[in-house]
């Protein structure tokens, strides 16, 4: 499957959920957040949101400000 992941194209086997991308990419999970196909995705929803071929996924990581 090919996912688009912060506009650089990406190749994975499917079955992937957001929880199961992150790993993947060793990317930790504390202070991130993910929006896929322009939609913000809620971090209870990560292990059952289920990806398909084609998918625009923002990853980015929050972060404090004043």
């Amino acid at each position: 499957m090919k996912l688009m992941i912060n506009d650089e194209p990406h190749h994975f086997a499917a079955p992937l959920t957001l929880l199961d991308l992150l790993e993947q990419l060793n990317h930790p999970q504390d202070g991130s957040a993910l929006a896929v196909n322009q939609v913000i995705i809620p971090r209870h929803n990560w292990s059952a949101h289920q990806l398909a071929d084609g998918d625009n996924i923002l990853l980015f990581q929050a972060i404090a400000g004043g």
